[in-house]
């Protein structure tokens, strides 16, 4: 089997890799030429741990290929796959823009029977209007070609993205038609050898499982953060709480950790979208509305314990962020935390200096020389009068304290995700305060 993927954005490459390290011939494309120019030397757009080696290994066996050109390959292959962006519009909705220019090519140059695979998150409606996109074209070279399309959302973590895609726990497909289906169970079976893993529904469904999915793990989120919040106002502790629930099996342990927001290309443009596609509906989703209430106000509460900590005035002040990514094993700062404090602490007065072991370059194409980038995370704390941490990377989570305590000029510890003991760091010298904690 042959397969297109248009879009080599994380989804997209991602998802052709492992295609490819499964037999599958996978053309990936995109109209940014020096992107294809890159891939093909080896330089991938993204960082995703492993992702490098499974590129480099199936384009150089032949299996995996790279074009700008989707008219080069489309009569070639059995299925083609969208997987480019859909951002959040002025209004919230999803930008659609590129996914129905898509089914616009698809529809200029299709001449045989091919299954149209909506990679990308997409609202509850999309697939007709891709279907409708790719017909209207059909007409218009007065010709008769049969298609189908299908809805393919994808859940994959990044950080982990090659797991989830090898291993899914799942794997959603939207289907009209018994042949979609085909081409789709055996196009993932290699991937379902030991335990069948795939989901079958309509494609409405399909396109609803997803925003639901992210829109449940981000409420969880906020959910716990608010939680939290109230802790240190009656004294109780977030973690000794989230330990007491998520024994419970109604509820789980996963995604229970309070911090200082999430970020990141999925959650908040995903429950924006919902948000937005409800309100069209003349639906008003009150639980999401509170959902992003409560992870805007999140992304700014270190900033409130820093300037509390400094009775309101930190100008002058030098403050060290370790984390810039919104997540741990990525370089992705779409909506980092981060960010946000960055721009706060900057414009209160205060200098910034900045340290991750990934997303340097991404902050300073983002920020330009708004903060200092320091070395290494020992650098980054000389002379400062306070640490946050911002995102929860392996290397942050043992540091020799007595080496940070020399060289920070104020020992004060900002955690903006429990990852330190706080009675231990108080018995070294440190004032320390987390999220939720008594």
């Amino acid at each position: 089997m042959k397969i297109a993927i248009v879009g080599t954005g994380y989804v997209g490459l991602v998802t052709g890799a492992c295609f490819s390290e499964m037999g599958i011939d996978v053309t990936c494309i995109d109209v940014v030429q020096e992107k294809i120019d890159n891939l093909k030397k080896g330089i991938l757009p993204i960082y995703e741990p492993g992702l490098e080696n499974i590129v480099t290994r199936n384009y150089e066996a032949g299996r995996l290929t790279f074009t700008s050109e989707l008219a080069s390959v489309i009569n070639e292959v059995d299925v083609v796959f969208s997987a480019v962006g859909t951002p959040s519009d002025e209004d919230g909705s999803a930008d659609l823009q590129y996914v129905l220019g898509v089914a616009r090519s698809i529809g200029k140059l299709l001449n045989h029977y091919i299954l149209v695979v909506t990679k990308s998150t997409v609202p509850v409606g999309t697939a007709e209007k891709v279907r409708k996109v790719i017909q209207d074209e059909l007409c218009k070279r007065n010709v008769k070609i049969d298609f189908d399309v299908a809805s393919n959302p994808e859940f994959l973590k990044e950080g982990n993205a090659i797991e989830d895609f090898m291993k899914p726990d799942r794997v959603v497909i939207g289907v009209e038609s018994e042949r979609a289906k085909n081409i789709l169970e055996c196009l993932y079976k290699p991937f379902m050898m030991n335990n069948y893993r795939i989901i079958f529904t309509d494609v409405p469904s399909a396109e609803m499982i997803k925003y639901a999915a992210n829109s449940m793990l981000a409420t969880r989120i906020s959910f716990m953060n608010d939680v939290a919040n109230l802790c240190e106002l009656v004294g109780a502790d977030i973690n000794m709480v989230r330990k007491g629930i998520g024994a419970d099996s109604r509820i789980g342990n996963k995604f229970l950790y309070s911090g200082c927001g999430y970020g990141g290309s999925c959650f908040p443009k995903d429950v924006k979208a919902l948000i937005k596609t409800a309100a069209k509906k003349n639906y008003e989703m009150k639980v999401l509305k509170a959902v992003e209430e409560v992870n805007e106000m999140q992304k700014s509460i270190l900033f409130e314990k820093l300037l509390k900590y400094f009775d309101n005035n930190i100008e002058g002040k030098r403050i060290a962020l370790w984390g810039l990514s919104f997540k741990p094993e990525t370089d992705d700062m779409r909506e980092s935390p981060a960010l946000v404090l960055i721009n706060k602490i900057v414009d209160a007065g205060a200098s910034v200096n900045v340290y991750d072991p990934i997303a340097m370059e991404e902050c300073k194409s983002r920020i330009g020389d708004k903060v200092s980038y320091a070395k290494s995370m020992y650098d980054a704390v000389w002379e400062v009068d306070a640490l946050l941490l911002i995102t929860e990377w392996k290397l942050f989570r043992l540091p020799d304290w007595s080496i940070l305590y020399k060289m920070m000029r104020h020992p004060l510890i900002l955690d903006g995700r429990n990852i330190y003991n706080k009675q231990e760091l108080c018995a070294k010298g440190f004032k320390y305060e987390g999220i939720g904690l008594c």
